[in-house]
């Protein structure tokens, strides 16, 4: 836990927020010392992560940094959600969570009660709800914190070459293999392993990946000896893993001892509570390292808190950057310069629900209901892609298999585009019950 200190005139001059900001930021996981203090007693940072939140009352509200770890904020109005909400961005450390909704601070107390074991943990929530930076509280909260911190996609790995990512490989095992590899386990020997996206995992990988959990050694491509290795394990999905172990796509097995202890991240529009520490954060994360930074202010953040977030915080952060360039010198950013990605309702496809995309039967759509709309710029190449996949679907008659060679890529890799463009809100469920299974 941070060490939160609030010298006697800050107290004095600024209770509303030096309270405030005291509770919310003891159980962010900070580390070192946050000083909450008046501008004119401002004490220095005086060791690697301890930060300095200085409080000035004023007329315009603003944002000042000054050095490593030393932030001014004044503030206009104590009690408005943005002075609060700026206070607890000044005071995290980069990467950690950063969140004031109840429920994410209950589950991140929880995920700190679960960092002192040695259990393995499955995080589950839709994508980018911040998977790995809750991970990496864990391993940074646990005995294993000196030890590395090693993540891997397995979705975006390619098929052949993750057995011998995963568990390493000797020279000559295969064709290409012009030097040995240790590979991630033992690299994340001593420390901990994530594995995003365990549901694209081969099922045939699945079995050897088992092993490697319950044994606590893995065997490298060319070697008839196993090499014990010591990692904690953090599996993440974004996928509903009952039905996908029903459907025969995850082993049971492995699901189950990957389940000892489950964590589950809600989608942003359901803890509004955090957009707005979140949006600073991300101000703080791209402005200027130096010298002012833009305020937000409440009539912006009501417009965030107003927005149903389909793509989540990855999608607040896009919002955030766009914002800090439309807003140029102006010094704050107002309510027109939130952007918000394409509606995803934009798109002239109908896409039928997880469960038919992730079937093997085939998948239908429908084109020509609404003209496609300009796309602002993110969302230009993810529009494109989306509407590359949705016409060759159609082109043939839903089919997966036939449609991924059209497009020249694997089925799996078409099944985890499918996933995202549907986490991003971009795939829509048919309008009748029953959609074909």
């Amino acid at each position: 836990m941070p060490d939160i200190r609030i010298d006697a005139n800050c107290a004095k001059n600024h209770a509303p927020l030096a309270g405030i900001s005291a509770g919310a930021l003891e159980l962010l996981p900070t580390g070192g010392t946050v000083f909450i203090t008046d501008a004119d007693c401002s004490p220095t940072a005086r060791r690697s992560g301890d930060r300095t939140v200085s409080l000035i009352a004023g007329p315009q509200a603003k944002i000042e940094r000054i050095g490593l770890g030393s932030t001014v904020i004044t503030y206009a109005d104590p009690h408005s959600p943005g002075s609060r909400a700026a206070i607890i961005a000044a005071g995290a450390v980069p990467g950690t969570p950063v969140c004031a909704d109840p429920g994410s601070l209950a589950l991140l107390t929880l995920a700190q009660r679960v960092a002192a074991s040695n259990i393995p943990v499955l995080i589950d929530g839709p994508t980018g709800t911040g998977k790995e930076v809750l991970a990496r509280f864990i391993h940074e909260n646990s005995a294993r914190r000196t030890g590395p911190f090693v993540a891997i996609n397995c979705a975006a790995m390619p098929e052949a070459m993750l057995e011998a990512m995963l568990f390493g490989h000797l020279k000559g095992a295969f064709t290409g293999a012009a030097q040995a590899s240790e590979g991630f386990f033992r690299a994340a020997d001593g420390g901990t392993l994530l594995l995003d996206e365990i549901a694209e995992m081969p099922i045939g990988l699945q079995a050897k990946l088992l092993r490697a959990l319950q044994e606590g050694e893995v065997v490298p491509i060319g070697a008839t000896m196993p090499v014990p290795v010591d990692v904690r394990i953090i599996a993440c999905a974004n996928r509903d893993l009952p039905t996908e172990v029903a459907e025969g796509r995850l082993r049971p097995d492995l699901y189950y001892r990957l389940n000892v202890f489950p964590l589950s991240l809600a989608a942003l529009r359901t803890r509004t509570g955090d957009i707005a520490p979140l949006a600073f954060t991300m101000v703080l994360r791209h402005g200027a390292q130096t010298g002012v930074v833009p305020w937000i202010t409440d009539t912006a953040l009501e417009r965030l808190n107003a927005h149903s977030w389909p793509g989540n915080i990855r999608e607040l952060e896009n919002v955030i950057r766009r914002a800090l360039l439309l807003c140029g010198d102006a010094g704050q950013i107002g309510p027109e310069d939130i952007v918000f990605d394409t509606p995803a309702r934009a798109l002239p496809m109908h896409m039928p629900t997880n469960d038919s995309i992730h079937g093997d039967e085939p998948i239908r759509t429908r084109q020509g209901d609404a003209a496609i709309r300009p796309a602002e710029l993110s969302s230009i190449v993810r529009n494109s892609e989306a509407q590359a996949i949705f016409a060759t679907l159609e082109e043939c008659g839903g089919h997966r298999l036939q449609t991924a060679r059209r497009l020249g890529i694997s089925e799996r890799t078409l099944r985890y585009r499918l996933a995202s463009l549907r986490d991003a809100g971009m795939m829509q469920p048919p309008a009748y019950a029953g959609a074909a299974r």
